[in-house]
């Protein structure tokens, strides 16, 4: 495949970059916010996930809007549907409990962190980029697998601690994405052509 003519793939992520790092920076804020966040009560953490969950949902969605007819626009799409809906289940929820709280993030984050995964083994050889995008479907997917233990072990406060250590991470690999993104935006012709 000649390096300089973009391929379907990447005009996908073509413009993309800022919404990247748009969600990078909104997750970087919330992962702050929860870890800062002295005396952090769960109706406080259910509203800080819920309105991340909400603003990170808006986001892809637009971005999918933005792409639509490319390839992996539904996967983009599907991504900014599940983080919708685990916003406005959050934020809906009267009279949050523990356990429920935790099944949600959970189901979000198995969800979202299989998604990226198979959008970044499937983009491997088309983007730059695919790692930063394949570690924060890892790092999505441990959070979930984390919390099965925080089920057990209980306590708003480490699950606060948890949750946010998570959405800093993510955020940083997510404005990593981000910046690899914007040379796509711009690609450096070939020599010779």
């Amino acid at each position: 495949m000649n390096e300089g003519t973009p391929t379907n793939t990447t005009e996908l992520f073509r413009g993309r970059g800022w919404v990247l790092l748009l969600r990078g920076l909104t997750a970087v804020a919330f992962g702050l916010i929860a870890f800062f966040w002295p005396q952090v009560t769960l109706t406080r953490l259910v509203m800080l996930f819920g309105i991340y969950a909400l603003a990170h949902g808006v986001l892809t969605i637009a971005a999918a809007i933005g792409s639509r007819g490319q390839p992996g626009c539904v996967l983009l799409g599907m991504e900014g549907t599940i983080g919708l809906l685990a916003g406005i289940l959050t934020l809906r929820s009267s009279s949050p409990t523990p356990m429920a709280f935790v099944f949600l993030v959970w189901l979000w984050a198995l969800a979202t962190g299989v998604l990226r995964i198979g959008e970044a083994i499937r983009l491997r050889k088309e983007i730059s980029g695919d790692l930063w995008l394949g570690l924060s479907g890892v790092v999505t997917v441990f959070l979930g697998l984390m919390l099965f233990s925080q089920m057990i072990i209980g306590g708003v406060v480490g699950l606060a601690i948890l949750i946010a250590v998570f959405a800093v991470i993510w955020g940083v690999l997510e404005i990593l994405l981000g910046w690899e993104m914007r040379a796509v935006r711009h690609p450096r012709p070939i020599r010779g052509h």
